[in-house]
Order: structure tokens, then sequence, then C-alpha cells
């Protein structure tokens, strides 16, 4: 998975980066048992049956599923039925820390603590590199791989070393990912007042400047590497949206100017992708010149609304909500959802609902269902729809809230973290069936600690792209 289609798209953040190994939303009703907590607020007890505290519960068995290997952990993001094993993914594990931290709690704030401890442990014991960069994603338990190979480590290697997800390619660094972790690390140094914190947050930010920058004629900062270190030649929205926050972040804790400049120079790129005609925002450039027209994402509509807060922009909002909605239910050709269930969001791109349903998404994964909700992208909408707070804007934000927690109530059931069960009904799964998100993988019905994590984001109304 190269995370490319054609030569029309570029990379996303969650395309593998590594050696190229993968594996593998205005409809605004939700039906069900949803449909009844649409009118409560899901920022507070989280519905009937707590479905924030449940939302909780699920990162931490994710988080403290393999207890024999460290104290040193950080959260596997998928359960053990999407067959990435004990994959911990950065930016899964950033949002972990700000979902925690959005708790307000003793045991929240902790659980915070240790992750981002683990970021930094990770920042100073890469295998191979010390300047500062965070890899796609670590092994933080043991399994058999597919081929009979053991991997026995936990986090930490008997060498001390950071357990770098080589397995599955997952050994390049992209600038979305670091970003992420700079934001989550510059949240925790905004509360804890931890020096550590924000120097990890600051090497992360050199780390970008002196990799990504560029001078291309469409400017900002470029994707990153891959795994052998070589540079990567596309530029995304979603990246620079992302920069824009952790630049902003940087300088208001340390109080170098320095990185004003660079958050203009993020900023200035994001603003190159606003299409006036359509009012949404492009995914990028391949070679820093022409402008990517297809597909169009979904987090650049809604990223853009959290991290500029700028009202022309904010009609994007407007066309995610229309031009990305999907319902889906039993009847749906492809379809994984129960009989009886249906979800309202949206998708992952406009690409996604034209995926060609006679063929699998991947090799060895199975056909997609043009309308399967993507819940981590239908909770973006909502948390920047109540942060742009216009008329309408809460209703709708609640209808799909409500929908989130519906599949977090029946989907996913009975899958297992290290072969352990979970909380019941803890835990948002990727999309409610297998979508095709159009640059080249997909998202499937597992349960997943950073759906989950920008699910309790939205519901308790914590802004995460907030300078």
């Amino acid at each position: 998975m190269t995370g490319r289609q054609g030569s029309s798209s570029v990379f996303s953040r969650r395309a593998l980066i590594g050696t190229g190994l993968g594996v593998g939303a205005a409809v605004f009703t939700a039906a069900g048992t949803g449909a009844a907590r649409a009118a409560g607020d899901a920022g507070g007890s989280g519905g009937a049956g707590g479905a924030v505290r449940r939302g909780h519960a699920f990162l931490s068995a994710a988080m403290d599923a393999y207890p024999d290997h460290g104290d040193v952990r950080l959260t596997q993001s998928y359960t053990d039925q999407a067959g990435l094993f004990s994959t911990a993914f950065t930016y899964d594990n950033a949002l972990a820390i700000l979902a925690h931290l959005a708790t307000r709690t003793t045991d929240g704030r902790a659980r915070a603590v240790a992750l981002g401890d683990a970021l930094l442990y990770a920042q100073a014991h890469d295998p191979v590199y010390d300047d500062g960069r965070l890899r796609q994603a670590y092994n933080v338990g043991p399994y058999v791989f597919f081929d009979g190979v053991p991997q026995p480590d936990g986090f930490v290697r008997a060498d001390g070393t950071a357990n770098v997800g080589t397995q599955f390619g997952f050994t390049g660094t992209a600038v979305g990912d670091m970003a992420w972790a700079g934001i989550a690390l510059s949240a925790l140094a905004d509360r804890t007042g931890a020096r550590r914190f924000l120097h990890g947050a600051v090497r992360i930010g050199d780390w970008i400047e002196r990799t990504g920058r560029t001078d291309e004629p469409l400017g900002g900062y470029k994707f990153g590497v891959d795994g052998a270190n070589v540079k990567l030649p596309f530029t995304s929205t979603e990246h620079n949206t992302d920069l824009v926050c952790l630049f902003g972040r940087l300088a208001r804790l340390t109080g170098n100017r320095v990185w004003l400049e660079r958050r203009a120079r993020a900023r200035a790129f994001v603003e190159k992708m606003w299409e006036p005609s359509g009012n949404f925002f492009y995914t990028g450039t391949n070679d820093g010149v022409s402008v990517n027209k297809s597909p169009v994402p979904e987090d650049t509509q809604t990223w853009t609304q959290l991290a500029l807060g700028s009202r022309p922009y904010s009609r994007s909002l407007d066309w995610a909500a229309a031009e990305l909605a999907v319902l889906d239910h039993a009847d749906r050709r492809n379809s994984t959802v129960p009989a009886g269930q249906s979800y309202a969001g949206v998708t992952f791109s406009s690409v996604s609902l034209l995926a060609n349903e006679d063929a699998p998404i991947a090799e060895f994964q199975p056909k997609p269902d043009r309308n399967g909700v993507w819940f981590e992208g239908t909770a973006h909408l909502a948390l920047a729809l109540r942060d742009r707070h216009g008329r309408g804007d809460e209703v709708r934000a609640r209808r799909l809230i409500a929908s989130i927690e519906q599949a977090q109530d029946l989907l996913g059931t009975d899958q297992t973290i290290n072969k352990k069960a979970l909380p019941a009904r803890s835990g948002v799964v990727s999309a409610s069936s297998p979508l095709d998100t159009g640059f080249g993988f997909g998202y499937y019905p597992y349960r997943h600690a950073g759906a989950t994590a920008w699910y309790l984001l939205a519901a308790t109304r914590t802004n995460p792209l907030k300078a």
C-alpha cells in the first residue's frame, strides 16, 4: 500500500510509508438506539450507559494489554482481528494522550503522561537515528508473524531500543504523524508544566523544519521520509494544517518567534489549497507545482476549521456534510452492518463514493461498501460543527455523535486485544463496513484507538488543533 491512486493523489497520513507492505458521510439521521440519544448532550455522561466512560475503558484496555512487558508502553491501535498484531501507531497514541487529558481526571492525566513518556522514550532510543524523529508505528507486545517468525519483545526491546514496526514496514516518518505527536507533547507540557514534554515537542518541530521545508512554488512542508530515509515528494494539506497548530503552540510555549514564521508558511500552503468555487480544500500536491484535484478527503475540510477557525473557510464543513454523506445499512451491497441497524455519517473522500464494489480494496481484503461510514471522520465533522457553532450545527453534531455511540454499542462485538476480552460495548470501529479511501488503502469494522479518541474529543468538545 503506497497510499496513492494513479498520479492524481498524494500520500495520506494513514498510508503505509515504510517498505510498501500493507494490510488491511447531508444525511444526519441516526437510526436505532443511537437516535434515542440524539436529544442528549454526549459531552456529559456520554449518553445512556456511559458511552464516554466506555470509550475511555477501551483506550485503557488497549494501553494495558501487555502487563508482562514493562511499564513503558503505548496503546495498541486496533483489535487483534484487524491482523496488525500489537502495532501501535504514533498518530493513534498522540490522539489517546489528548483524549485522556480531556477527561480531567487523575487517571486520565496519569495515562497521558505515561504515553507521553513512551513517545519520548522512542524519540531517545530509536535503533538508528538520534535526530528527534518518531516512526510511523511500534510493536508493543509479542506475537508470531504470518511467516512463522516470532516477535518476542514489548515496546522496549531487549537491547533497550524502541521496537519499531518493521514487520509491516511501518518504519518511515511522516510530518503529519510527527505533528500530532508534537501537539500531544505540547498539551502535556501545558497541563503538567514538565519541561521534558516541551523539549520533545521542540525536537519534533526542528526535525520537521529540517526535513520538510520546501521552497517549491506552492511552499509549505513536504510529506516526510520513507523507511529508507528517502524524502517523499508530496505535500499534504492535512499535514500543513497540523503544523499550523503545532508551530503556533511552540511559539506560545517557547516565546521564540521563529515558530510564527514557520506557522505562517504552513498556513499559506493550506490556503493555496482552497477551491472558492466549491468551498472545499484540495488534498495537496505531488510535485510542489500543481494541485491535486482528486480525491478530495474529509479531514482537510474539518481539521482546517479546528486549526484555522476562519469563517470564510468554515464553509468546507457544509461541503463535507453534503458531498461525503453516507447512510450504511444491511441492504447495501457489501455492507457488513447487521440486519436492523443503520449508521449515518461521512465517508473518507470523494472517491470513496465511487469505489469499485466488484473488486477487493486490496489484496486479501474484502470488497468495499460505497456507503461505509468512516467513524473517525464523522467525529471530526461533529467536533468541527461544534467548534463553528452556527445555526443548526449543534443539532447536527449531536446526531453524528449518536450514530458513533450506536456503533460503539453494537459493532465489533467479541473482538479482543492480546486475545483478551474488552470491556463490554467499548471502543469505536474504524468503519461501519469495509470502505475504500481512494488513496490505495481501506478502513474496516475493527475497534480502533484513533476512532475512539476522536469520538471522545467530539463528545467532550475538546479541540485538539487549537494553538
